[in-house]
């Protein structure tokens, strides 16, 4: 038994909850046996209601028809915001031609440097504009929240309604959760000072969304 293993045994016989797995076990029964609540009528193309949802959340948005025009599209796009032609990539996104269109990108967690994370998505929400961006070993997490541009590549196939299906969707084909999962619903913003709406507060001040493809 490791150290750590050994002082977790400890703090559950000392709370009297030493069947964890048990417990857990339970726990996820009772979750499977419970009905949904009532869910929204989403009326119309899911892929339009989500552009113009991310829109309304200062996103902007892009769609192109592969992923071939996608490394083309991110130099004109980085250029015309005056912003460096280089990136930091997740590893899911990592094969793309980067260098054929002039941009210099590593993949990998992100660093303080890098002014622009580019990134894949798990799923997106139709309902609320909102990307469901999962962690791991491909997919670190710096990437979308440290550098100040995120540029998130959303397949259009992968939209769904709501928050409740891209849930039941990370069970069916995941079965648990991830380290962390993380909700990205336009750019950073606060208005804690005199209430002033600032973007970037807390993250990237600017998020560019390319959905790429038609819904299935």
């Amino acid at each position: 038994m490791s150290a750590r293993e050994e002082i977790l045994a400890r703090v559950r016989a000392g709370v009297g909850k030493p069947d964890a797995a048990g417990r857990r076990a339970l726990a996820e029964t009772w979750m499977r046996a419970r009905s949904p609540g009532p869910q929204p009528v989403l009326a119309g193309d899911l892929l339009a209601r989500f552009c113009e949802k991310a829109v309304s959340l200062a996103s902007s948005v892009e769609r192109l028809a592969d992923y071939e025009q996608v490394p083309a599209h991110v130099a004109a796009w980085l250029a015309a915001q005056e912003l460096p032609l280089s990136a930091v990539t997740t590893l899911d996104v990592a094969g793309l031609d980067w260098a054929a269109a002039g941009l210099a990108c590593r993949s990998g967690p992100a660093v303080d440097a890098d002014a622009t994370g580019i990134s894949g998505c798990f799923c997106a929400v139709a309902e609320t504009g909102t990307l469901m961006l999962l962690s791991g070993t491909a997919t670190p997490a710096s990437v979308s929240l440290l550098p100040e541009t995120h540029i998130a590549l959303v397949p259009a196939s992968r939209i769904v309604g709501t928050m409740e299906e891209a849930f039941a969707l990370l069970r069916s084909e995941r079965g648990q959760l991830p380290r962390a999962v993380n909700f990205i619903s336009g750019p950073s913003r606060t208005g804690d000072i005199e209430q002033t709406i600032v973007l970037g507060a807390h993250g990237p001040c600017r998020v560019h969304l390319i959905v790429i493809g038609e819904t299935a």
